[in-house]
């Protein structure tokens, strides 16, 4: 049976889960083969724009849909409480569904009001002062309407996190962050399990992709010789190794692909770790984050974090790491429209 987590809502969450960032013309034919393999778990998000195509996929699929979790995002441009709402519905229409399990704020940073999803003015983000705590708690108004089941947030730090809880009446559901074995935020994760808010991991196999790959020479992940040799005792490869490592701390994982044979691969994923092969793994943790956008967006994200470093003078992190970056490029963001 696969693996499932319950959350502070009551309602459970399938461990994993399937990613649908990047490649947005394959994506329904990926859903349905994600869907066709086993998954119930699908993540998304209106700055994806494949939304219509998830939601296409699932009612191709005949799977009825209390059988599914679904999860979609609120992007930066609608931060405005009077604007949430309306977001929603959008999401909702293209999902062509009554309901999100999930409904996260993407990142913590408001950009101004209106239709273009990336407000620009000299080539910088056009930023709001909307305080991501009023944006969370019309969201909170949004569980009376029965159009989400539980809300969330996605790329906070712990201040902003601290800052959250302080001010709101519902505890975060869930918080999806960038985590794998080379980022592995061990005191973050505690903290969210002091506050029984639960984990998925986005980039769980790391810098596995393409863009990520791109700016580096760390080498990959996946390529980990202890990953692949933990494995070899389970009978599994070193991304299943991967995705199993936060599995088997109560996480949720969002591994992506769009080609058939990895898809069912990376979902069996879901196994447990002995404690110490977990222990092995956590011997890799280099405290390297792939998906900083704060120069895209105007604003420092992960200042209190592990894999957070600050451009100019700040910069020796890197180099010790044999990499020259840590971020997405100014001109890579907004031609991807999202993260992972």
């Amino acid at each position: 049976m696969p693996t499932h987590f319950k959350l502070n809502t009551g309602a459970e969450i399938p461990a994993i889960g399937f990613g649908t960032w990047q490649d947005e013309q394959a994506q329904e034919d990926a859903v349905a083969e994600a869907l066709k393999a086993g998954y119930r778990h699908i993540d998304t998000a209106r700055v994806y724009l494949t939304e219509k195509a998830v939601g296409k996929a699932i009612k191709k699929s005949g799977i009825p849909r209390h059988e599914l979790f679904v999860t979609t995002k609120l992007w930066n441009h609608q931060h405005h409480p009077d604007d949430v709402p309306t977001a929603l519905q959008q999401s909702l229409d293209d999902l062509d569904m009554q309901y999100v399990d999930l409904y996260l704020i993407h990142w913590p940073v408001a950009w101004k009001r209106g239709t273009d999803m990336f407000p620009k003015k000299d080539g910088k983000m056009i930023l709001e002062d909307i305080d991501f705590v009023d944006t969370y708690k019309a969201m909170e108004k949004l569980l009376d309407t029965g159009k989400v089941k539980a809300i969330g947030v996605s790329n906070f730090s712990k201040a902003e996190m601290e800052h959250l809880l302080e001010e709101v009446s519902v505890t975060p559901a869930v918080h999806q962050m960038e985590c794998h074995p080379w980022l592995q935020q061990r005191s973050f994760v505690a903290w969210h399990r002091s506050k029984c808010i639960h984990i998925t991991h986005y980039s769980p196999l790391g810098n596995q992709n393409q863009l990520y790959q791109s700016k580096g020479t760390v080498g990959k992940l996946i390529e980990e010789p202890v990953l692949a040799d933990i494995g070899k005792q389970y009978d599994k490869s070193a991304p299943q190794v991967t995705l199993a490592w936060g599995i088997t701390q109560g996480h949720s994982v969002l591994p992506k692909s769009k080609t058939p044979a990895r898809i069912q691969s990376n979902f069996k994923g879901d196994f447990r770790l002995g404690p110490r092969d977990m222990e092995k793994i956590q011997q890799l943790d280099r405290k390297l984050r792939f998906n900083d956008s704060s120069e895209d967006f105007g604003k420092e994200f992960f200042t209190d974090l592990d894999g957070k470093w600050m451009r100019g003078a700040h910069a020796q992190k890197v180099s010790s790491l044999n990499a020259s970056w840590l971020y997405l490029g100014p001109s890579s963001l907004q031609s991807l429209k999202g993260d992972l």
